[in-house]
Parts: structure tokens; C-alpha cells; sequence
């Protein structure tokens, strides 16, 4: 592990991300046939055993910072008044298989590990990102999640707790989550509803009091019909903005979602090259980058709309020197020079 640099080992994840390779011998015999071309980026041809045992012992500190470092660049340029800003907390899992027993077991011959993330709806980008075993609560995890102050924060049933919500309403925060369908609202105030839309009602309460509720303040509590035909409690400490607009920041929960997918479906992050903590760890870190970039390269050119189509057309020009923006420009032709001779074969 010692002659695999971190840089090489990271080159060689990073290319396994973006041209979508399975397997570390996938991984290792593209690099082999671009060996010329590492050069440039001060990356070299590394060895399957060496990178596997650099991704179970090299701490996933190393990764795990630079993400934390692009994360916070990608989001620099892109701050908005705090009351603009709306962020969609969730988590995701990712099967694994038993050789992962050791950290990861969930339950009976099933392993698991979670990836959460706090997510920017608007500028379409991951702001943090933990991994943890399946089996710990996804409010474990938030609860060690950095909070800022003044932003909105939308969630779902999986961080259900008071403590919490009261920590983020500590720091101004607008909350919008679910209620469960067997908490009571103490109500105080019904406040008026138009006809004719999907706002069933909008009432003003206390949630119940327990010894270990610090919400003590009221809430708001709107309830919508969704497209499903299902009636959904909203929960908010927000008790002025208009019934419409708690309910549409709810609805925007499902972005998330959809960021989720297309990691998965895009991105190595369903099928691991180690089973290690350190290993599962590091990949995802390395998915999570290789995200980033994509996005950030795809705002540098105007070419090619589509995510995904851009993801593609990288993965199909990854170890090319051509310019983001022609990447649906086809090869130059030779040069021809009419002082040379050409030569014409014919294969019978």
C-alpha cells in the first residue's frame, strides 16, 4: 500500500465511478490501457491486490475531507438569502453482501449500509453526507448533523423527535415533516382553507406533553390530499406563511428521492469493490465527488442539458482530451498532405 499513492488510489476510484467499471480488475485493465495518458493527471497503472488492500486499510478520513471540501466550493458560489434557502434531509441504503457481517449486519443474512444526506433541492447538490451501519435510527445520525441557522429543513417520518426539532427551531429554522398518524394537536386556532383545492385543513396546536417534549411552542398542522389519493398531516412551526406554501415544501421532500436514483442508477454505489467499513465508506465518498464534478463540469458548458446525457457522453470520451463542449462533436478527420503517399487496403 505504501507505493499506491492516495492521489493514485483516488484517480483509479474516481475512473471506476465515471466510466462505470464493476469490479476492481475492471477498474485496473482500464487504467492499463490508458497508462499513457495518467501521466497527465500524476496518476500512474496501480495493482489489483494493492489498490484492494489501499481500500481497506487507508482511512476514509482523507476522502471523506475532500468531499466535505467540494461540497462546501460547489455550494460557495450559490448561497441565497436564508429564507430562500430549503434543505431536504434524508437517507438511503445500500444492500451488502455477509462478508460485510462484521460492521454492517441488519438482521439475519442481511447486511446494509445507509447513506445519509443533507440536500440543496434548488442547486441540485448534496451540502453533507454520512455513511452508517443499516441498523442505526437515521435520527442518530441528524442529530449530529450541522444545522444552519435561519434555513428550512424538510423531513420525513425517520427523524421523529422532539428534541431535535426544538434544536432546529432554537436556531430559527423553519421545520417541515409529517406528523404520525397517532399524534394529537391540541388545537387553539382553525385558520381558513380555499375551496376546491387540495388543502383539507390548517389549525394552530400544541403537541402532546410529555416529560421529554421541549417543543413546547405551538405548531401547524395542514392537512393535503396527494396525488395517491392519501390524506398527509404536514407539520410546521411556521405559523405564517400561507397553508399552500408548507404544502408545496413537503411535496419537494421527493427531490431527494430522485437524487438518490439517479446516484444509484449512474454511479458504482450498489455494487462495492471492498467489504470493509473503510472500503464501503471510501467509494461512496468517491461516488459522491465524481457527482459533484459532473455537475460542476456540466455548468461550465451550455451544450448538453441533460444530467444524464452529460454523464454519458463523459463516460464515453472519459480518457479523451476534448473540451466540454464538444463532446457531441465527432473526431477530426486525419489530416490529409497530398505530398505523402496513401496506401489503400482492401480485405477480401
Amino acid at each position: 500500500m505504501r507505493r499506491l499513492s492516495t492521489k493514485s488510489q483516488f484517480v483509479a476510484l474516481l475512473y471506476g465511478q465515471l466510466s462505470g467499471a464493476s469490479s476492481l480488475r475492471e477498474i485496473i485493465t482500464g487504467l492499463e490501457s490508458h497508462a499513457a495518458r495518467l501521466y497527465h493527471v500524476g496518476a500512474h497503472s496501480v495493482r489489483r491486490s494493492t489498490l484492494a488492500d489501499a481500500n481497506a486499510r487507508r482511512p476514509v478520513a482523507v476522502f471523506a475531507g475532500l468531499l466535505a471540501s467540494l461540497m462546501q466550493r460547489a455550494h460557495r458560489g450559490l448561497r441565497r438569502k436564508l429564507a430562500e434557502t430549503t434543505y431536504l434531509i434524508d437517507a438511503t441504503g445500500v444492500r451488502l453482501n455477509e462478508h460485510s457481517a462484521g460492521w454492517a449486519r441488519f438482521a439475519t443474512g442481511v447486511c446494509g449500509a445507509k447513506v445519509h444526506v443533507i440536500y440543496d433541492a434548488a442547486a441540485d447538490r448534496p451540502i453533507y453526507a454520512a455513511v452508517s451501519a443499516a441498523k442505526v435510527n437515521d435520527i442518530t445520525v441528524a442529530q449530529q448533523m450541522p444545522i444552519e441557522p435561519g434555513a428550512t429543513y424538510v423531513f420525513d417520518l425517520g427523524y421523529y423527535d422532539y428534541a431535535w426539532w426544538a434544536k432546529l427551531d432554537a436556531a430559527q429554522c423553519r421545520i417541515v415533516t409529517r406528523f404520525k398518524r397517532n399524534t394529537p394537536l391540541a388545537v387553539i386556532e382553525e385558520l381558513p382553507v380555499p375551496e376546491g383545492g387540495n388543502i383539507l385543513s390548517d389549525r394552530i396546536g400544541f403537541l402532546p406533553v410529555r416529560q421529554r417534549n421541549p417543543m413546547q411552542d405551538a405548531v401547524r398542522e395542514v392537512q393535503v390530499t396527494s396525488e395517491a389519493v392519501k390524506i398527509l398531516r404536514i407539520l410546521s412551526n411556521d405559523l405564517d406563511a400561507a397553508a399552500e406554501e408548507i404544502a408545496e415544501l413537503y411535496k419537494r421532500r421527493w427531490a431527494i428521492e430522485l437524487f438518490f436514483r439517479w446516484v444509484k442508477q449512474v454511479l458504482r454505489i450498489t455494487g462495492f469493490l471492498g467489504t470493509s467499513e473503510n472500503a464501503v465508506k471510501i467509494q461512496i465518498a468517491v461516488a459522491l465527488i465524481a457527482f459533484l464534478l459532473l455537475r460542476l463540469a456540466q455548468a461550465g458548458q451550455k451544450a448538453i442539458a441533460s444530467p444524464l446525457r452529460f454523464a454519458r457522453l463523459v463516460r464515453a470520451n472519459l480518457m479523451h482530451r476534448k473540451p466540454l463542449d464538444r463532446l457531441l462533436d465527432p473526431e477530426p478527420r486525419p489530416i490529409y498532405n497530398p505530398a505523402q503517399l496513401a496506401l489503400q487496403w482492401h480485405l477480401s
